[in-house]
């Protein structure tokens, strides 16, 4: 039995593309003789992380950190695991996977935490103190800008349609989107769509009548849309796409003006976490304005602060955008999308849009 739910949850979960799991310790800065530690799991790229790292340990420099680069799923997976078996895991978690990410806190494996900046916080963004959203990362269309020199690119999903239909045959073969049934953050999008739009399966049939290709991660799409082998990019990972367009000019970005759903990062202090004052000490940085500062500026990665200035924060887009934005509420209203009837039920209407002439 656990086979198969393991099965079903690798092939649905809220997952990113990443390197192969890996451990990084960060040693203490002040020499004692046996240094506490923190241990966090997490699916963001340790790499990328470092600068939060750093800037947190120098605040703590007797504290020695453990970070482990996981698969969300496998995340997931040990927590329950640990917690089931040993009554000790990770002292903070740091996940994609938002529906993984809830499941835990509704199967009880996650504690409630004393966050300084939890009054401050989005209500949207935190469920009752124990998960808390920690970025704001839109879903946008992504195009290439030397192939719309002659038409502008779509500003909402009525002009892509209008697009895809006008010019079926210059784009054929020359737009990218997400294979849903391959990623879970491509499902999750499809899935919200469908909620907010009720055209989204015209929208899906145009993708299907001009060859879209379909792939299980953010960057080859935008790979081949930076350089001119695709023309368009449908549902991408907005930050993903700002990282690629520093370096590309020829990329553009849209926010889709009819709405723009914004998914998130969310953190929590599991209830089994060997030194949780450590995990709700870090908790407590990562929601201050110095780390998310460095989550903005360094990271990359928008902030939600709620008085953090600048181009990378969500007080900076919805300023620019508005109402038009959708951020994904932190809550069991997420463990909808682990339920397997309703996958293979938008699955087979997702393929048969796609067929359909």
């Amino acid at each position: 039995m656990y086979q198969k739910v393991r099965f079903f949850l690798a092939i649905i979960s809220i997952c990113f593309v990443q390197s192969a799991s890996a451990q990084k310790v960060f040693p203490a800065k002040i020499a004692t003789e046996e240094a506490p530690s923190l241990t966090i799991y997490s699916s963001l790229d340790q790499q990328i992380s470092t600068p939060l790292l750093e800037a947190f340990q120098k605040q703590n420099p007797a504290l020695k950190i453990i970070y482990e680069d996981l698969q969300t799923l496998d995340i997931y997976e040990r927590i329950i695991r640990e917690t089931d078996e040993n009554g000790t895991t990770a002292d903070l978690v740091f996940s994609s996977a938002m529906d993984l990410q809830m499941k835990l806190v509704n199967d009880g494996y996650a504690q409630r935490v004393n966050v300084a900046n939890a009054r401050n916080w989005p209500a949207w963004a935190n469920w009752r103190n124990t998960a808390f959203a920690l970025t704001y990362e839109p879903s946008v269309v992504v195009y290439h800008k030397p192939s719309f020199t002659d038409i502008a690119p779509p500003q909402n999903r009525k002009e892509l349609r209008e697009i895809l239909r006008n010019n079926s045959d210059r784009l054929y073969g020359k737009v990218g989107t997400y294979d849903i049934e391959r990623s879970g953050l491509g499902y999750l999008f499809l899935a919200l769509d469908q909620e907010h739009s009720r055209n989204i399966w015209s929208l899906v049939r145009g993708l299907g009548a001009t060859g879209v290709k379909l792939y299980s991660s953010s960057s080859a799409i935008l790979e081949r849309v930076s350089d001119g082998r695709f023309s368009l990019g449908y549902n991408i990972l907005g930050s993903y796409a700002a990282n690629w367009a520093k370096n590309n000019p020829d990329l553009g970005i849209i926010l889709p003006n009819d709405y723009t759903i914004v998914m998130s990062r969310i953190a929590l202090v599991p209830v089994a976490a060997g030194s949780p004052k450590y995990g709700a000490l870090l908790l407590n940085f990562l929601m201050s304005e110095t780390g998310q500062q460095i989550m903005a500026n360094e990271v990359e990665l928008t902030a939600i602060h709620p008085t953090l200035k600048g181009n990378n924060t969500a007080r900076y887009l919805r300023s620019k955008h508005g109402n038009q934005l959708r951020p994904i509420p932190v809550s069991p209203g997420l463990l909808v999308f682990l339920d397997q009837v309703k996958r293979a039920r938008l699955i087979k209407k997702w393929n048969n849009a796609l067929r359909a002439q």
